[in-house]
């Protein structure tokens, strides 16, 4: 049996919008037994399962439009107008758990949108939030989750640049850098959420503590995926899991010290699942 050290990253986990999101859900499944969500509440399997097992039903927006007379959760990604025009029409009830992060960045994008603004919203294609928030445009802004997607050259001479609130703050920084040396007229807004953006800078001092880093997130993260990336470039020996099932002995050696983190949609439950199953190797 091999003598690990193993710490979990207490500032890892749930952020607040998806903790309130969850919060909100088990408490009207322990009183009532049953709730729709309009989509996996949160980026992560494990976390969705166990809170099927409760009576949540995740439904698409294809289910939605044919519902009536039902109650249903909008997660901490929020939704487009069309989803609540959807709702008055059909006598549906929505229990929205929007993050107000989210919620301000909506009404931000509206509002450069009533000014007419070109508007660039830098977050990945076909995500949750970034549909929510084109939506807030009639579909009008420019999405992109790569510089290169984009023709420098016959830009706008003035845009307004948002992001999507869980991207990489090095990287949109470095976007930002671009794009004003491209010559455009940049009115940049850094819609980061504070608490998932400073994770990038806790992840970067805690991955160099340990021998071996476990990142523990479910694979649709995005959030998770840039975060891992984060570990891995601060940590050669970094590995990325979505259950303890999948961790392997021979990554670690004995008397290592072996650090756990997570996404902001990992719970704190499968973190410590993880590390139980690595003190047994």
């Amino acid at each position: 049996m091999l003598s690990l050290d193993v710490t979990i990253d207490t500032k890892s986990g749930f952020c607040f919008g998806v903790e309130f999101a969850i919060e909100m859900a088990e408490d009207i499944l322990k009183e009532e037994g049953e709730l729709y969500c309009l989509g996996d509440i949160v980026h992560n399997n494990r976390e969705v399962t166990r809170l099927e097992k409760m009576g949540l039903e995740i439904i698409d927006h294809e289910k939605l439009k044919v519902m009536k007379d039902v109650k249903v959760l909008i997660r901490a990604h929020g939704e487009p107008p069309s989803t609540y025009d959807i709702a008055i029409k059909n006598n549906i009830t929505l229990i929205d758990a929007s993050c107000p992060v989210v919620l301000k960045l909506q009404n931000r994008i509206k509002k450069s949108h009533d000014k007419e603004e070109k508007i660039y919203i830098y977050g990945k294609h076909g995500h949750p939030e970034v549909i929510g928030l084109l939506g807030q445009t009639g579909k009008d802004a420019i999405v992109f989750q790569d510089i290169k997607e984009l023709d420098l050259d016959s830009l706008p001479k003035s845009i307004t640049l948002y992001t999507q609130t869980t991207k990489s703050k090095e990287k949109f920084y470095e976007i930002v850098s671009t794009l004003t040396k491209s010559g455009s007229d940049v009115n940049v807004n850094d819609t980061l959420c504070s608490q998932v953006s400073n994770r990038d800078t806790q992840l970067q001092e805690f991955s160099t503590n340990f021998d071996k880093i476990i990142f523990v997130s479910g694979t649709k993260s995005s959030n998770g995926n840039a975060l891992y990336n984060v570990c891995k470039k601060n940590n050669d020996k970094s590995y990325f899991v979505s259950s303890s099932e999948e961790l392997k002995k021979d990554w670690f050696g004995n008397k290592e010290k072996v650090g756990v983190c997570g996404a902001t949609s990992t719970p704190m439950w499968l973190m410590e699942e993880v590390k139980e199953k690595i003190l047994k190797f």
